[in-house]
């Protein structure tokens, strides 16, 4: 039994195995239609969340399967108390895979440890989210043709930004990537991911607060929101969660084959003229999420077509 908390547990061969099984499915979903028939996914979000348990519920229908939900807290015994530990232990009894989110980094790995059916994190706090990864992943892929040989932009806030931590993982372990940090000084890159990551694998980076300056470079850039719910002082918030907002005259300098990626939720930080840009990736990667968390549960559960 394995479970996938961080991106890092799954090797570069194994990720673009994912990457070909979601391409074949994308390819034939029909040969993929009752594949995991009998089989239960059970989704346990303990913080907010539209595209991530959506897609994995739609995911497990997809493949023939069913999902056992428990989309609020405060609707499970986890309200009255009850520890991560014994939540996975009693929704292993019920399910045979689980995909949790939680706003504490490391519950996951703690209801991997618990739990007797992998585990998948599906966001822990501002840590890791390895499944937008693949998404992500994914996405590049069939944009660009490629996961290496990029020049790749990451604006807005990087500090607490877990979608960006775990892309920047993915794509260290590919050739030839360049790093484009673009932030406000307050929600720079922690610089444990800068020493541990890019600098370990000796990844040429670079560091600015000027988006329209770097423009011309990228290959891909990846907007993030400021987050609210990360922030312990709303006035900082209130002062930083405008410092980027990309609109179509910003992408004038922008190279013609540039990715615009989002993770989203969008607030405002993409302008709503620049979803007519074809350029533009972020409803492709929310369905591109679908095709990886297919292939992942197929994956981690040992169906194989």
């Amino acid at each position: 039994m394995r479970s996938v908390i961080s991106i890092l547990d799954l090797s570069v061969e194994e990720l673009d195995e994912l990457i070909a099984t979601a391409n074949d499915i994308i390819a034939d979903p029909e040969k993929y239609a009752h594949i995991c028939q009998g089989k239960k996914l059970a989704t346990m979000f303990f913080e907010p969340s539209t595209r991530t348990r959506l897609s994995f519920e739609a995911a497990m229908y997809e493949l023939g399967g069913n999902v056992l939900t428990m989309a609020d807290a405060q609707s499970s015994s986890a309200a009255k108390g009850e520890s991560v530990a014994d939540t996975v232990k009693t929704i292993s009894c019920y399910a045979d895979i689980i995909a949790m989110r939680h706003p504490k980094e490391g519950a996951p790995y703690v209801a991997s440890l618990n739990a007797s059916v992998p585990v998948i994190n599906a966001g822990d706090g501002g840590h890791n989210h390895p499944t937008q990864t693949l998404a992500d992943l994914l996405t590049i892929q069939r944009e660009k043709g490629r996961l290496g040989e990029l020049t790749v932009g990451f604006c807005g806030d990087l500090k607490f930004g877990r979608t960006v931590h775990s892309l920047i993982q993915a794509l260290s372990r590919y050739q030839n990537v360049k790093f484009v940090l673009i932030s406000p000084v307050e929600l720079k890159l922690p610089s444990y991911v800068k020493k541990d990551i890019i600098q370990a694998n000796r990844l040429q980076y670079v560091q600015t607060t000027d988006l329209e300056k770097v423009m011309p470079d990228l290959d891909i850039l990846y907007m993030t929101r400021v987050q609210r719910e990360r922030f312990f002082n709303e006035e900082d918030y209130l002062r930083l969660k405008d410092s980027y907002i990309l609109t179509v005259d910003k992408l004038k300098n922008a190279k013609p084959d540039l990715a615009i990626m989002h993770p989203l939720p969008r607030v405002n930080e993409i302008s709503v003229a620049v979803d007519k840009d074809p350029r533009a990736c972020y409803f492709k990667q929310v369905l591109n999420g679908k095709y990886m968390r297919m292939a992942l549960i197929l994956k981690l559960l040992g169906v194989k077509p």
